[in-house]
This record gives structure tokens, C-alpha cells and sequence, in this order.
């Protein structure tokens, strides 16, 4: 079968069948299985939404930025770019490992300094085998070259893209001497119209993220951070914190701030939104490595901010759902770049899988809680939004806790190691977590063995 063919999406009568797929079915129980019972809570995903994510090596170690927290290590400038047939064939390692319609961040440096013919021959490539790249970027080069994250989308297929702006890169264009959030709402507001014309232009779906590095210095501006986010909820979708870990070419005397501190500062920004906060019971592996909180923001017309409503909380009546959820195995249905019928077709085929369910106790929950946290009932607030004086959103929240040495060294570390999501290829194989990527050598043994192949 070709990589176009094995990509192709299962037909209307199959994913009413199978909205998951063998195939994914199959990873998830590997996934599953592999799991410590420790971290098999309600509400992990692992081995049973999600068989994880992972990303490339190598592919454009060089940067033109020279931030004061960075994972790459001192050496990356002088590294050359894997060829292009390398990154094909992590590709196709990270497919095998992830499955159909998995999530694949093209990362490591500064990718968008690559050609943008090999560039666009990754992401076709990415494409073709069925999984979803993402380019990972400080968004620079979109802001130099007008037009090219539009030929990246329609000539590439890229759908996601993720772009990273915090007070600890250095050498951005215009704003070379930011060093607080707020000097950057500026860069924001322009990278989220940079966002919104790329769709316009193109008429093509574009799913953005931000990303930030937390530090102590910046740690205050995380609440104005997520402010701005949701206001701006139409360009980026879900933001990602990143807390400040000591790996790379980190400079000294910059610390990094806890998961506690850090949502302290999230549940600020939504307090002033109507929503208190609460610990989420949804998990990607590791409790300690990710925390993700989905929202819904309600806003109707004439309003000038939206509420907010956390879709899973921790309640007894939440967590019970989310366990029946999964209990009953509908979880691993996947719809991102699903045509609208195809969507249809998937959501059918979760639906036909447990109606009784879905038409009882799943009904009267979502009713429930949006009358009482909206004040509206389905038809009011269905009627509301066909006539677009209610707008309803969706948008996450999220968080990513990478170790340092010493961290990876500890039994919670190997723990963590463990249960890791989020991993990359290696040459011998083996798809390494990756914080022993970060922290334990395997990107500079990688970069040494990528200068030497150049240098032959």
C-alpha cells in the first residue's frame, strides 16, 4: 500500500463500523498495557484516547535566535540539517510508533530556516503516511517572509502550527529589548492576525497553539498571558506553559517555577472569567509531567467577556462519566482534519456504540450543567448560537513539566520516564522519552553522529 493510500481516510461505512480503527486499537492496548498501575487513574488517556505524540531530531538544529532558556545545547548552531531522506524515515518510525492521525511536532531549532522545498517534502511526507505534523516555531520567519506559512498550508497540507513568544527569546524582530509579557501583547496581537489571514487567504483550517517558557522572572505574566489567549481564542486554541528546566544551553541565575505557582497564576486570569479553577481528573500519562484543562467559553452578544466552563471537573459525577466513558471503550475516535461528513460518520459511529448511555446519563449531565452554569437551556442556547448571538468556543488549557539531571536520576523521574508520552526516534530504534533526550546526552550523541555522517 502507498503512503497516500494508507492515509486516506477510512470510508463513511467504516467509521461508522469503527470510528478508532484496528490499527489504533491496537497501539492503545499496547499503550495501556505497558502502563504502571500507579498512573492508571480515571482519567488517563494513555492507552486509551491517545497512544501518545512524538516529534523529529535533527531536522534544523540551527537557530537565529540566542534565548536565555533553551533546550538545545551549546553545539547546536554549528550542526548540520539531517538530510531529507532521515527525517522521512523518522517519520515513518514515529507513524508505526503513534498510529493513524497521530500528533508529530516538526521541531528541534528553528525549522522554518530550512528550504522550503524540504520543508513542504517533510510535510507532504508527514501527510501522506497519515499522521498530523505540526511545525514548531518562534513565528519570526512567517513575520520576514509574508506568504510562506500560506504555501506551507496549501502546497505542505500543514494544518497545525505551533508559534512561541515569552520574555526569554532573544532576537526577535522589533522587539530585541522585551524582557516582560506585556512588552510582547504587541508581537502576540500581530502573530494572531499573521494566523487569522493565513486562513482567510487560503480558506484553509488552521489549528494554532502557543507556547512559553515560565520562568521566575515572567511567572507574573502568565495571568495576562491566558487573558490575552482567550480574548484571542479565534487565532490560538489551546496555549502550552512550559516551566523553566535546566537542560541546554540555559543561562544561570534563571530559575524555573513549580506546576502549583504557575496554575495559581491561570486560576487568576480565569476567576476574572467566572471560573474558579478546580484540578483536573484528565491525564496524559504522568501526573507530573502534564496538566491539561479543556474549556468552554460562552459569550453572547453585548457581553464583553465570556464565561468560562471547565468540561471535566473534578466532582464525583465527572470523574464517574469520564470512567463509564471508558469503561464502555469509546474512547480513541480521533477528528481532527476529518472532512464534515466524515466527522459525522465518526461521531455516529461513537454514538452507536452506547446510545442508551449517551441519550440518558451523558444528556442529563451536559443539560444540567449547562443550565446551571449558563443560565440557559439546549434550545435557547442552541437557537442562540445558530443566530450567532451566542458564541461558543473551545480552548485548553495545558502545561508541560520537563526534568532536569538530577530530576531523571530520582525513582519519580524513572517513574515519569516511564510513562512518557512524548517521545522521539533514535537510530537504534528505540522512541526515547523526551527528557532523557533533554537531560541524559541523546541529543548531543545524536548531533555528534549527525556532524560526522556530514563530514563523510
Amino acid at each position: 500500500m502507498s503512503p497516500a493510500a494508507a492515509a486516506r481516510s477510512p470510508g463513511i461505512w467504516s467509521l461508522l463500523r469503527d470510528p478508532v480503527t484496528a490499527e489504533k486499537r491496537r497501539l492503545l492496548a499496547e499503550r495501556w498495557a505497558g502502563l504502571d498501575e500507579a498512573v492508571r487513574s480515571p482519567g488517563q488517556s494513555l492507552g486509551r484516547q491517545a497512544t501518545g505524540c512524538g516529534a523529529t531530531l535533527g531536522v534544523h538544529p540551527r537557530c537565529d535566535f540566542s534565548c536565555t532558556g533553551c533546550y538545545l545545547g551549546s553545539e547546536a548552531n554549528a550542526i548540520p540539517p539531517l538530510p531529507v531522506e532521515a527525517v522521512l524515515a523518522q517519520l515513518d518510525t514515529l507513524r508505526a510508533h503513534l498510529g493513524p492521525k497521530s500528533n508529530v511536532q516538526i521541531t528541534d531549532g528553528e525549522v522554518t530556516l530550512r528550504p522550503l522545498s524540504e520543508l513542504l517534502a517533510i510535510l507532504r511526507h508527514a501527510r501522506g503516511i497519515g499522521v498530523v505534523p505540526m511545525v514548531m516555531t518562534h513565528g519570526d520567519t512567517f513575520r520576514r517572509q509574508p506568504g510562506l506559512l500560506e504555501r506551507l498550508m496549501v502546497e505542505g497540507g500543514l494544518t497545525e502550527v505551533a508559534i512561541h513568544v515569552d520574555g526569554t527569546q532573544r532576537g526577535r524582530d522589533g522587539y530585541r529589548g522585551a524582557r516582560t509579557e506585556r512588552e510582547l501583547m504587541p508581537l502576540r496581537d500581530e502573530l494572531a492576525e499573521l494566523v487569522r489571514a493565513a486562513r482567510r487567504r487560503t480558506g484553509r483550517p488552521l489549528r494554532a497553539a502557543t507556547t512559553m517558557t515560565v520562568t521566575r522572572d515572567n511567572l507574573s505574566g502568565v495571568a495576562e498571558v491566558v487573558r490575552w489567549c482567550i480574548a484571542n481564542r479565534d487565532a490560538f486554541g489551546l496555549v502550552s506553559f512550559q516551566p523553566l528546566a535546566r537542560v541546554g544551553r540555559t543561562r544561570r541565575g534563571i530559575d524555573g517555577v513549580s506546576p502549583e505557582e504557575l496554575w495559581v497564576e491561570c486560576g487568576r486570569a480565569t476567576r476574572d472569567l467566572g471560573l474558579e479553577l478546580v484540578p483536573a481528573p484528565l491525564q496524559f500519562g504522568h501526573a507530573e509531567c502534564t496538566r491539561i484543562v479543556p474549556l468552554l467559553a460562552v459569550q453572547r452578544r453585548g457581553e464583553p467577556r465570556p464565561r468560562l466552563l471547565q468540561v471535566i471537573r473534578d466532582s464525583a459525577e465527572d470523574v464517574a462519566l469520564l470512567e463509564e466513558f471508558y469503561r464502555r471503550g469509546l474512547g480513541g475516535a480521533t477528528f481532527r482534519d476529518d472532512p464534515p461528513l466524515a466527522r459525522v460518520a465518526r461521531a455516529l459511529g461513537v454514538f452507536r456504540r452506547a446510545p442508551r448511555w449517551f441519550a440518558g446519563d451523558v444528556r442529563r449531565w451536559a443539560l444540567g450543567r449547562l443550565r446551571a452554569e449558563t443560565g440557559a437551556g439546549a434550545v435557547a442556547m442552541l437557537l442562540g448560537w445558530l443566530s450567532r448571538r451566542v458564541r461558543v468556543d473551545s480552548f485548553t488549557l495545558t502545561s508541560h513539566h520537563f526534568m532536569d539531571a538530577g530530576e531523571l536520576a530520582t525513582p519519580t523521574g524513572q517513574a515519569r520516564l516511564a510513562a512518557c508520552v512524548f517521545r522521539l526516534p533514535q537510530a537504534d530504534g528505540r522512541m526515547a522519552p523526551m527528557c532523557e533526550v533533554n537531560a541524559a546526552g541523546l541529543r548531543e550523541r545524536a548531533y555528534a553522529a549527525q556532524r560526522a555522517n556530514a563530514a563523510t
